[in-house]
């Protein structure tokens, strides 16, 4: 199986479920400004029509894109672990929160990452996507996760968004429970690894020996 990412794109929620249900995968590293593989330059749309990240190719060939459906993907590879089963009113649940969080605050998002968005304009995106924070905050004031008490591939989504504010400079302080959220998520070890393996942070120091 084979993860073609960019480091700190929405490529990272599929990392991250892919290191939380322990599945063995080979990472493919793509140039997004050039849509090239970063190891040796050949054409990704030639892989990936659509261009751009994530993109999951099975051991049969097959490839899947989207966020949301590779998440799925994921998940039901080991049942149980990373979301409830298929067709329960739980899994419906997480699916409103994956939908939410890829149409509310991915695309949201994206127009701050486009050099041709207006400076004025900029304000009014973070103003309509701050009150789907405040929504996405409200909901975690209560509990670790968003559908409760485990992580699930709706947490690894959100995380990787709202990771943005690194990049897209806008301040998390503005919602503490999401703030801790974050905390929380970046400190499971699946989490860190991934971080690391992106070069989003340094590793963890080695203990000195005693």
């Amino acid at each position: 199986m084979k993860l073609y990412y960019a480091p700190a794109a929405c490529s990272f929620a599929p990392h991250v479920a892919l290191r939380e249900a322990g599945i063995p995968f080979e990472p493919v590293k793509v140039d997004l400004r050039k849509h090239v593989l970063a190891a040796d330059g050949s054409d990704y749309y030639a892989i990936n029509p659509k261009g751009y990240v994530p993109l999951l190719e099975l051991d049969n060939g097959e490839r899947l894109s989207e966020v949301a459906v590779i998440l799925q993907y994921i998940a039901d590879r080991k049942p149980g672990t990373l979301a409830p089963a298929f067709g329960s009113l739980e899994r419906y649940r997480q699916m409103e929160w994956l939908n939410f969080v890829a149409t509310e605050l991915h695309k949201g998002l994206a127009p701050l990452w486009k050099p041709t968005t207006p400076e004025d304009y900029k304000p009014v995106v973070m103003d309509a996507v701050g009150r789907r924070f405040d929504f996405v905050a409200q909901t975690l004031r209560d509990r670790p996760y968003l559908t409760g008490d485990r992580f699930s591939i709706a947490d690894a989504y959100l995380f990787t968004i709202a990771n943005w504010h690194q990049f897209l400079k806008f301040d998390l302080a503005r919602w503490p429970a999401l703030e801790a959220f974050q905390a929380r998520v970046a400190a499971r070890p699946a989490v860190h690894a991934a971080l690391v393996a992106e070069h989003l942070v340094k590793p963890a120091p080695k203990a000195a020996n005693a």
